[in-house]
């Protein structure tokens, strides 16, 4: 592989809390809290990171104790932040989740206001580095404007990009590009806005029809993650559906990006389509196995010991 990966978008910390029992809503709860460094985008990159890919991660953090730790965690796993914008008088976006007893996402809050500060002219004075990357992955909490100058420099640069629709609020600033798109990786949730069928991709059919609307409508490869049911995936040649593999859940948090950035690292390597899947299910499963947004251990040795057949 020559050149590095270009990762745009959110980097921030995650506060997660896990009750011990359900929730009850207007009174105390006890349970556990933790934190640790999160944003899509970069949990994307340190994921490829581990996996021994050379990252360069576009984003922006505060001039605050947040942002620091962001630095300083990103470049301790590989990832190269020499051009993160650090803003000032700015908070670092955070990620806060509430956790229901088996790990599983109850309701969560994102605050990335500062991802408006990765705006279209700070992106144009960095062009040069699409110049020389090999390819582009993208976080919906880009700005419209920046996503347009992003797509623009990767057409210039004849650069594949990869989308993560991030969330479903966010998912829709895809839909001019859907067509532009190498791989593009919604959750059941977000297909509803990607292909606007009106409804989430819930079940197997649903989901592969979904990939497969998202690859009529343009992109190369479309990859439905549904949590504990498995994935569905589509590409010019047909598709197919990945059953999960059974976990002990401990933290969902993350498990979505730990596939994203296997999938792409078995596309980056010009393995099947098949297999790239099935890496990303992989680390989708270690990732639930842990505390951590980004498993600390992940490498190319423990993904394919693990491997999903």
């Amino acid at each position: 592989m020559d050149g590095y990966v270009l990762v745009i978008g959110s980097a921030g910390v995650d506060v997660k809390g896990r009750p011990t029992a359900p929730l009850q809503f207007g009174m105390p709860n006890q349970g556990q809290v933790r934190n640790s460094v999160g944003g899509v985008a970069r949990n994307i990159a340190e994921n490829l990171a581990r996996l021994e890919v050379e990252v360069l991660l576009l984003s922006v953090v505060g001039d605050d104790t947040n942002g620091l730790r962001v630095l300083d965690e990103c470049r301790a796993a590989g990832i190269d932040c020499s051009h993160v914008r650090i803003v000032p008088h700015q908070r670092t976006g955070t990620y806060m989740a509430f956790l229901k007893p088996n790990g599983e996402l109850e309701v969560s809050l994102s605050d990335f206001e500062i991802m408006d500060a990765l705006d279209a002219e700070w992106l144009s004075e960095h062009e040069d580095l699409f110049e020389d990357a090999q390819m582009v992955i993208l976080d919906a909490t880009i700005p419209e404007c920046a996503l347009e100058k992003v797509f623009e420099f990767a057409e210039k640069y004849e650069l594949d990009v990869c989308a993560d629709p991030t969330t479903p609020s966010l998912a829709g600033r895809f839909c001019p590009y859907i067509d532009k798109l190498h791989l593009i990786v919604p959750n059941a949730f977000e297909t509803e806005s990607l292909c606007g069928t009106g409804e989430p991709a819930t079940d197997r059919d649903s989901a592969i029809n979904a990939a497969r609307r998202l690859v009529v409508l343009g992109a190369n490869i479309a990859v439905v993650t549904m949590g504990e049911q498995g994935l569905a995936y589509a590409d010019g040649s047909g598709g197919g559906f990945i059953r999960a593999i059974k976990t002990h859940v401990v933290d969902s948090s993350g498990a979505g990006d730990a596939l994203t950035g296997a999938v792409i690292f078995g596309l980056l390597n010009d393995m099947d389509v098949d297999e790239a899947m099935r890496l990303g299910v992989t680390a989708a499963s270690l990732t639930l196995q842990s505390t951590h947004t980004v498993l600390p251990n992940l490498n190319q040795e423990l993904l394919y010991e693990r491997l999903a057949v």
